[in-house]
């Protein structure tokens, strides 16, 4: 059986994508880490890394460790975790998010219960947020995709209802909507396949027989924001998560049926720890969230483009 130094070493390393962030999080040198990896690695007869000029990558066998320790360590920190009997005041999250809007109000009422609490955030594409949380490389997750997965645990949050945004002299600016309908034949700025945004905005299009003119694809939400500022099409974006940007303009749209529901999501397993828990708690309180929200229709066909 290997050392449990030795798979900590490996799975720091991992975690960090590198020897010397991993050194730095652990307090040890990087020869000490390196070295225990090696022993772990002849011990085992299993090349975990493969090493090049740019650092470390998992090598297939590497990659099936990581998720075996990934279980071990979170298992080793819940057990930690529930021998407290005193309330914590503090403690450490790590949530994704497919964006800030909601996360930061539910973390700030957890931190005015935590005061010194620590935290995390990673901003992903609704599937992104999903596959964190079934990794291990998270704890909750605030995603608009709705799990299907028999393993995660799911609170409705909130509904948004989809938008456009646009530069602020476009001139559809005086409108105080649009119809789905005045899309027809637009250029659009739009997240990668996996964004739910875009994927509600596709079935509303597809409910009423729209086509997208030419379609450019940017991987984040800033990038999606200077290109639509830029002059290059139209946005997308649920009205809650427009926030002020003094270049743009966010118009609803009208007619658009097919909301953006958010939900609150972590491992069924995991949710009885006290710290997800009371997360799931200031979810609750900070948005009030209904008892559920109707069934998610199946994505539509894309839009052209």
């Amino acid at each position: 059986m290997a050392p449990v130094t030795q798979l900590r070493a490996f799975h720091f390393v991992a975690t960090s994508g590198g020897y010397s962030q991993a050194a730095r999080e652990m307090a040890v040198s990087q020869s000490t880490l390196s070295g225990q990896v090696r022993q772990l690695e002849a011990i085992s007869g299993v090349t975990l890394f493969e090493r090049g000029p740019r650092g470390v990558s998992l090598t297939p066998d590497g990659e099936a460790l990581y998720k075996v320790t990934s279980r071990l360590f979170s298992a080793l920190s819940e057990a930690g975790t529930m021998l407290k009997s005193r309330r914590v005041e503090g403690g450490r999250l790590r949530v994704a998010a497919d964006g800030t809007a909601h996360t930061l109000p539910i973390l700030g009422e957890l931190r005015r219960r935590r005061p010194r609490l620590t935290f995390s955030i990673q901003v992903e594409n609704s599937d992104s947020v999903i596959e964190q949380i079934i990794q291990y490389r998270v704890d909750v997750g605030i995603t608009a995709q709705l799990p299907k997965d028999a393993r995660l645990h799911s609170q409705p949050l909130t509904s948004m209802k989809v938008g456009v945004f646009l530069p602020k002299d476009h001139p559809w600016v005086p409108r105080g909507s649009v119809s789905i309908g005045d899309l027809e034949g637009q250029p659009f700025v739009l997240r990668e396949r996996g964004s739910r945004t875009r994927e509600v905005l596709e079935q509303n299009l597809t409910e009423h027989g729209v086509t997208l003119g030419d379609v450019i694809e940017v991987s984040t939400r800033e990038g999606v924001r200077d290109a639509v500022a830029a002059g290059f099409g139209v946005g997308a974006i649920a009205d809650l998560e427009f926030g002020n940007d003094p270049r743009l303009h966010f118009l609803p749209l009208q007619d658009a049926r097919f909301p953006i529901n958010e939900y609150v999501v972590c491992l069924d397993e995991r949710r009885r720890l006290p710290m997800i828990a009371e997360f799931f708690r200031c979810a609750l309180d900070s948005f009030q969230s209904p008892a559920q929200f109707p069934a998610q229709s199946p994505a539509p066909a894309p839009a052209a483009g």
